[in-house]
């Protein structure tokens, strides 16, 4: 494969999923003349997680690339870089100078894609909603600087706040702050399966095999009101079981664009000068990976361990073996292109030393070798994952100081365990909810705690996070910022590993793939059309 590529300017991170291929007639769409998309994205309902497209619970970036088509938000992050504007709301600020209060007006006439009228009360009950429901992949924790939320009439919301948060516009951005139709969805209950209304550009059909959603077919909403241009009248996304059957499908024609997660090998294949009507588009990237920690666990509870760890991994050979070009050494949560990053892993580890871990433990006096399991998804963040673990592994043991195996397990099923601390030691990927410093630290610091990790700093949680929550300018907040990452440095509740690039490949007569994703690493379908070959 071999294609023509385009480099844009900074853009962000997508999160990540894997499902299984239909067939196509080489025309590269479908039969009713829908573009269609190819991902690696699984979407199941299972025991553990029964009603993934429940916007009170869906917390991964293929399940939020669902949900963004079909349920709209007050705001929405903009094509490029930005802040948030305005989408079912008509207009949105803050009203006081503390950034503790915050008021929307919705738009005159949004209807839901049934007929329903779309009212303030609604924006109310699925927020409360949200709240209330404290689903356990604790996506509501986004929410959590909410007190009360106010409606006067049936176009006025205003939200009180606990605290100052200047981040709140980016919040009611994410699908988690999505409207919904009180009589689709329980106040008390999680709605099961696939089935999803809303009020967003697309209405959803859902093709489902033994449990799993294996087509998402998108057709275009004729009330929809909103702020977004729609390029289309219908877009299919199609599951695969792995890359290699996507990007199969792609050179056959069986699919117009191809996205999440296209392995390293498929990227530098299609970036070669040869023009066989397939583009690749190239964007920076704010995808950031990582090992976490179950800070109680006895095999990696004492922070020394962890500290050994950092001073052992060498995040360049990591990379350049395993990505390429396609990604770079990361030395905090927070990536180097966003406010307030700070490289604190490298300040405090500098280059990998062997010698310098040696003494850590010597000094604590932990015996070595150190037994480590090194827990992966074996289907969720690419292809490449396998091969990045062994040489994690590798990179441990060669030390001498540590005695490191590695455990590959599907999404559906490592997900709930690394949630119910089963794993000691675990990877995991991050794509922002909000392309927000304050979004690559609390989702791990903070209460509820989308990991469920044990790791309590108060330091962090009752005044740093606060703090810099406080500051409208982003750049005022970079004392806290830093002193947050320092302190993970030192703790090692986390330890990053490296941010990514994201792509996008697509037949040449496709339009818009400049604008497939954004900032916030939304795939927005909308921004695609069909024009001329060539």
């Amino acid at each position: 494969m071999n294609r023509k590529t385009l480099v844009l300017p900074a853009v962000i991170g997508l999160l990540a999923p894997v499902l299984a291929a239909c067939g196509g007639s080489g025309s590269g769409s479908g039969d009713d003349g829908a573009i269609v998309v190819g991902t690696t994205d699984r979407f199941t309902a299972s025991k553990d997680a029964p009603a993934p497209l429940d916007p009170a619970y869906a917390y991964d970036v293929g399940t939020w690339n669902i949900l963004r088509q079909t349920v709209q938000t007050l705001m929405i992050q903009p094509r490029g870089e930005g802040e948030p504007v305005p989408e079912a709301a008509e207009r949105c600020g803050f009203t006081d100078t503390g950034n503790e209060r915050y008021a929307c007006t919705l738009r005159d006439g949004l209807k839901f894609a049934n007929g329903d009228p779309v009212t303030a009360a609604d924006v109310k009950y699925s927020i409360d909603r949200a709240l209330s429901l404290k689903a356990d992949s604790g996506v509501f924790a986004l929410l959590s600087t909410i007190d009360t939320v106010e409606t006067q009439g049936d176009r006025e919301i205003i939200f009180h706040l606990k605290t100052a948060d200047a981040t709140f516009p980016y919040k009611l951005s994410t699908p988690v702050a999505g409207i919904v139709d009180p009589d689709d969805y329980p106040k008390d209950r999680l709605r099961d399966g696939f089935d999803l209304q809303g009020s967003g550009p697309y209405t959803l059909k859902a093709d489902v095999e033994n449990g799993e959603m294996v087509k998402a077919e998108f057709t275009r909403n004729p009330g929809y009101k909103g702020s977004l241009k729609v390029s289309n009248d219908k877009v299919s996304m199609v599951s695969f079981k792995d890359a290699d059957a996507m990007g199969a499908a792609l050179d056959k024609g069986d699919i117009d664009l191809m996205t999440r997660a296209m392995s390293p090998k498929q990227i530098r294949e299609l970036s070669g000068d040869a023009d066989t009507g397939i583009d690749l588009v190239e964007m920076s990237g704010l995808e950031i990976r990582y090992l976490g920690f179950n800070t109680d666990a006895p095999t990696v509870k004492s922070k020394t361990v962890r500290q050994a760890m950092a001073q052992v991994v060498n995040r360049g050979e990591l990379v350049s073996k395993v990505y390429g070009s396609q990604a770079e050494p990361l030395y905090s949560l927070v990536p180097a292109s966003v406010t307030g990053h700070s490289n604190s892993f490298f300040n405090k580890y500098g280059e990998p030393n062997a010698v310098k871990a040696r003494a850590l433990l010597n000094q604590a006096n932990i015996t070595t070798p150190v037994k480590l399991t090194l827990h992966y998804t074996t289907d969720h963040y690419g292809p490449a994952t396998k091969e990045e673990f062994e040489i994690l592994r590798d990179q441990l043991n060669s030390s001498g100081l540590f005695d490191a195996d590695i455990k590959g397990t599907p999404w559906d099923t490592f997900r709930p365990a690394e949630k119910k601390g089963e794993y000691d030691v675990y990877g995991m990927g991050w794509f922002p909810d909000f392309p927000d410093a304050d979004n690559f630290l609390a989702p791990f610091l903070d209460k509820d705690n989308t990991l469920g990790s044990p790791y309590d700093n108060s330091q962090i949680r009752d005044t740093l996070i606060p703090d810099s929550r406080r500051e409208a300018d982003r750049l005022s907040a970079s004392s806290s910022l830093t002193d947050i990452q320092d302190i993970v440095a030192t703790d090692v509740p986390v330890l990053p590993l490296w941010q990514g690039k994201q792509y996008v490949a697509a037949r040449d007569d496709i339009t818009g793939t400049a604008y497939a994703l954004n900032s916030a690493s939304t795939l927005q379908l909308w921004e695609l059309g069909r024009g001329v070959s060539g």
